[in-house]
């Protein structure tokens, strides 16, 4: 892997870009090797690349129910993703290699906002506006655990798939125990801020001792997982981050976010300044990732674009 330097990080512009889709991309994730992208569109489509080679290399479609949060699960050729529909809120799990579904998961009665699969074994959870977050394994119909909340949720696991946090409003982000989450929160962190904050983006950083956050209202945090208090606040362009993701580096020493105004801003997250601004996209950056093996990111808008840098900078 290439060592990330704000020289790199500079460096980077659009690779190629792809027009398969004619509604936003609502998701995208790269398989656990980084040889592979899936994306969900608000179009009812999937999209499968590769990343070596650039290219489109399987499209399908959801018609019946629609599809967003897709997710790799721990195997290229399957994913998890939810509904995209206001009549049905069941999540799925499908296999690439024949399209076909291999199992339903019912249960939530409102869309599911946020979904998250455990790094090290087959369960996931799953946040919805209808007041509880789910646990869930992949070989079993059945869910596993259930939380009730108020607000928003968003939820993620750790690196390690022991703790998962989760931001349910009012400035809080609550720390839980996969195994024992029934139990409650072993740690709630608050975030101090003039107004009250929704989240809708909760990331860990690779090592564990970054939480990234962001919310409805735009503010984009780092916090220190460990005792919770802020490291930097950072002052993102035009930020309505409704739909818009923000994510870590593989390294942790960079994050990405997408803005309304179709720019990806690149912030360091030792200093909390800014190192690039990209603006090759048409219209609202809704979803961009760093690969986890390979040093590229992929960011979407209707159109998905793949990102390199300069080889002379690496």
């Amino acid at each position: 892997m290439v060592v990330l330097t704000d020289e790199v990080i500079k460096s980077f512009s659009t690779a190629k870009v792809f027009q398969d889709n004619t509604k936003r991309i609502n998701a995208l994730d790269f398989s656990m090797d980084g040889e592979f992208l899936i994306t969900s569109s608000d179009d009812e489509s999937i999209h499968l690349y590769n990343c070596a080679n650039g290219t489109m290399e399987k499209k399908s479609y959801c018609k019946k129910y629609g599809v967003d949060l897709i997710s790799f699960t721990h195997h290229s050729s399957s994913v998890i993703c939810a509904s995209n529909n206001n009549w049905d809120q069941t999540l799925r799990y499908l296999s690439l290699h024949d399209n076909q579904y291999l199992r339903y998961f019912s249960g939530h009665r409102d869309k599911v906002v946020s979904l998250s699969m455990s790094p090290n074994n087959d369960t996931f959870l799953s946040g919805s506006l209808d007041g509880t977050v789910r646990l869930w394994d992949l070989r079993v119909s059945k869910c596993q655990g259930l939380l009730r909340f108020r607000g928003r949720p968003t939820i993620t696991f750790d690196p390690e798939g022991i703790v998962f946090a989760g931001g349910f409003g009012g400035n809080v982000v609550k720390l839980y125990d996969a195994r024992n989450f029934d139990d409650g929160p072993f740690t709630t962190f608050t975030i101090p801020y003039n107004t009250q904050l929704d989240w809708n983006c909760l990331k860990f950083s690779n090592d564990g001792s970054q939480i990234l956050l962001g919310s409805l209202q735009g503010a984009v945090f780092t916090i220190d997982s460990f005792e919770g208090y802020v490291l930097h606040q950072f002052n993102v362009e035009n930020t309505n981050l409704t739909n818009s993701e923000c994510s870590f580096s593989p390294d942790g020493k960079y994050i990405l976010c997408g803005t309304e105004s179709g720019k990806i801003e690149v912030f360091n997250t030792s200093t909390g300044e800014k190192q690039a601004s990209w603006n090759d996209h048409v219209g609202p950056v809704d979803v961009v990732k760093f690969n986890p093996k390979k040093c590229m990111i992929a960011s979407g808008c209707t159109n998905l674009a793949f990102w390199l840098p300069e080889e002379s900078s690496i």
